[in-house]
């Protein structure tokens, strides 16, 4: 599913003296299949943005495209739920809207209140758990029973269920140890593939973006500063320093070698392994 960012303003509390401009004519296009990193501090409208994805805040001017749905101000949407159904947002700390007795019936509730029967969603729960890495003997059980980590997992396993063809990620690892994150973000990184997901991620970690994502986009103070290919991104330090972001520590470690060692590698997405022992060949082949 395609999206488009066409010249979109948002602005809060528009004539008031509290009047705040979240957004400032932003333009920028995600493909279909895309993995996108939304990066950017505190208030340089990381949630507005992801609010514009599935309806719940239109533009104050131009226009949001969403497959075949657009966003416009003073516009009614045609078919809001149905958007709602094929854009899944994963909010920070998506435990805290677990709700229901069982495992099974929170999972449930999101695809029955879009209409889906009862036999599909059985069918759809076996397949989720697995997505997710729950056993199925969980669920009759309370979700608030489980772990931590494990609520989320349900929590995120409902919105799976609604079987979206847009995930849109905001902090999916907030509060999570760091074996919990990366259990977290390789669990999503798979789905993506799977399924073929557009999926965006909203995220402070730029190691995260550099890893997972395709495109990056950074916003700052509400207007789109960067937009390019992670690899791409993410050595222009200097420009990184000026909206108070760190190059990642991958990129730091290349860029170090280069200015020490002359050594010229390109990050391709290798793991620490992989770059360890592209290092080793090289300094064993004498360059």
């Amino acid at each position: 599913m395609d999206i488009s960012f066409k010249q979109v303003s948002h602005t809060y509390q528009v004539n008031s003296p509290f009047e705040y401009h979240a957004l400032k004519s932003l333009d920028f296009d995600i493909k279909s299949g895309q993995f996108v990193a939304i990066v950017g501090h505190t208030g340089s409208g990381k949630s507005t943005l992801i609010q514009h994805l599935n309806g719940l805040l239109k533009p104050t001017s131009g226009e949001v495209v969403i497959g075949d749905y657009r966003l416009k101000a003073d516009e009614k949407t045609a078919n809001i739920k149905g958007l709602r159904e094929k854009v899944g947002v994963v909010f920070q700390y998506p435990e805290h809207q677990l709700f229901e007795e069982t495992i099974e019936k929170d999972i449930a509730f999101g695809p029955k209140n879009f209409g889906a029967s009862d036999e599909t969603i059985q069918a759809r729960i076996p397949k989720i758990l697995e997505a997710v890495n729950l056993d199925v003997a969980l669920l009759n059980r309370s979700p608030f029973d489980l772990s931590g980590g494990q609520m989320r997992r349900v929590a995120i396993a409902g919105v799976l269920a609604m079987e979206p063809d847009v995930l849109v990620l905001d902090e999916p690892t907030a509060g999570l140890d760091p074996r919990g994150q990366q259990e977290i973000m390789d669990m999503f990184y798979k789905l993506h593939h799977e399924k073929g997901l557009t999926t965006i991620l909203v995220t402070h970690s730029m190691e995260d973006a550099l890893k997972y994502a395709d495109h990056v986009i950074i916003l700052e103070q509400g207007k789109k500063y960067l937009e390019g290919k992670p690899e791409d991104i993410f050595v222009q330090q200097a420009r990184l320093k000026q909206v108070q972001l760190d190059v990642p520590e991958e990129i730091q470690f290349l860029m170090d070698l280069e200015k020490r060692l002359g050594m010229t590698i390109h990050y391709e997405k290798q793991s620490v392994d992989d770059l360890a022992d592209t290092i080793k060949h090289r300094l064993g082949g004498g360059q």
